[in-house]
């Protein structure tokens, strides 16, 4: 017995509600609500369950065999590479290079692997010109293009590949619910088919997910909690730098990156990312800085401009750095190195536009402030590691020995930290010099001094 159930389902954040309102009651978001009708299954259904439950020390705890994806950077971010029955899901704006990254990496997955394509977007001639324009090599990759589900499940299940691809998931339907492609219930039921498949067949699974206008996963937020990976694609029109960030991984850690740059023969992995976010010149306003991303080091410029301004409110501009930290600063130098600073717009940018969230930049962004307050260079080939307190005094960073060891390999002569220990001070000693500092105004004096 089965009967049809209109339902109305918020296709922002996928609320169901009984009726219809312009508004969502949840996320506040107007004519986002869609009618949907979904089939109701009869609840007295033959279920065969030939599983059974176990004691938890029967489980055999055997060590995850993973297969490279063919990038080190894509790997990184996987947490080491692609786990066998995993479920990944990457999301990311139009014409960032989704596609393009997917059908490079499943080229030199096919050398060793046996890996199906499915493209739901694109014909399988489309797909072509795209494969030839990558100039890719291939062994056992075989191309599918298909809308259907369940055509979709009964080709994955003929050729049981170790790796399968889904472009997009927003564009496959479900042929046994009437509401259309893309639609909140869709999304939902095709990608629990889906991973259900691939964790009863051990088949490592990645879907391709589109984004909204705010540049959030689109579909329900179960999308998110279904799958074990979740990683954003991000970039601009401008720059041809591209990141891959993880924001969810069961396997791996959450604050990975991968660095990529976009080609005309399609992506390739940048194995020196410091080198592209910094610049050797020693001029005022400018600093560098080291911070973490995951488990590696960066080093990247901190641009500062700062002008008299002709308004009673001054501007304050922030690239990269949160502009609440830039507040905090300001009122930092202005009660403990005694210049005030209301009466100047000030500016500030890091190289390349990347987004730094680590509090050790905070030292950085107070030199580069002053130098180009006082329009002095700051000291030659220099770095500053240090999160500023309120109280004027420069903390602790953390991952410090992994900082050092950057600047060391970039060729960096100086860095300014806070007090270390002596056994790490002992260990870099002949290496870089190390000049450890208190407080702002113990790092201004020795920074800028003409």
């Amino acid at each position: 017995m089965s009967s049809k159930l209109s339902t109305f389902i918020c296709q922002n954040c996928g609320t169901e509600t009984s009726q219809y309102f312009g508004k969502c009651l949840n996320c506040n978001s107007w004519n986002s609500i869609v009618e949907e009708i979904k089939s109701k299954r009869s609840k007295f259904q033959d279920i065969k369950n030939n599983k059974k439950s176990i004691p938890f020390n029967e489980i055999s705890s055997k060590k995850i065999s993973r297969f490279t994806s063919g990038f080190t950077e894509f790997d990184r971010v996987l947490g080491g590479g692609i786990v066998p029955g995993s479920v990944v899901l990457l999301g990311g704006e139009p014409g960032i290079g989704k596609s393009t990254i997917i059908l490079q990496s499943a080229g030199k997955i096919s050398l060793n692997e046996k890996v199906l394509y499915i493209t739901a977007e694109e014909s399988l001639e489309q797909v072509k010109i795209r494969w030839e324009r990558l100039k890719q090599n291939s062994i056992d990759l075989k191309i599918f293009a298909e809308t259907n589900l369940s055509i979709i499940i009964e080709e994955i299940k003929r050729v049981n590949p170790n790796f399968a691809i889904i472009d997009s998931i927003q564009a496959i339907h479900n042929h046994e619910m009437e509401s259309s492609p893309g639609s909140v219930s869709q999304v939902r039921a095709c990608s629990s088919e889906l991973q259900n498949l691939a964790k009863d067949n051990n088949i490592a699974l990645l879907i391709i997910g589109h984004v909204t206008k705010d540049g959030a996963l689109a579909g329900p937020k179960t999308l998110e909690h279904l799958v074990d990976t979740v990683i954003n694609f991000e970039g601009d029109n401008i720059s041809s730098h591209r990141l891959l960030r993880s924001i969810k991984n069961r396997f791996g850690s959450t604050f990975e990156i991968g660095i990529f740059e976009m080609l005309e023969e399609g992506l390739k992995e940048i194995k020196n990312p410091s080198s592209i976010f910094t610049n050797k010149e020693n001029i005022s306003g400018v600093t560098t800085t080291i911070t973490n991303e995951g488990s590696r080091p960066l080093a990247v410029d901190i641009q500062a401009l700062v002008n008299k301004t002709f308004y009673s409110n001054p501007r304050r501009t922030t690239t990269g750095i949160n502009i609440n930290r830039l507040h905090q600063i300001l009122a930092v130098i202005e009660k403990h190195v005694g210049i005030k600073l209301s009466e100047f717009d000030c500016y500030i940018a890091t190289g390349g536009g990347f987004e730094i969230n680590d509090p050790s930049s905070d030292l950085a962004v107070a030199i580069s402030i002053l130098s180009s307050l006082k329009n002095i260079p700051p000291l030659t080939s220099s770095s500053f590691i240090g999160e500023l307190g309120l109280s004027g005094q420069v903390r602790k960073s953390n991952n410090l020995r992994t900082k050092i060891e950057e600047a060391v390999r970039l060729g960096i002569k100086n860095i300014i930290v806070p007090k270390l220990e002596e056994e790490l001070n002992n260990n870099f000693q002949n290496l870089i010099n190390i000049k450890e500092i208190s407080n702002i105004r113990e790092a201004f004096d020795y920074s800028l001094s003409e």
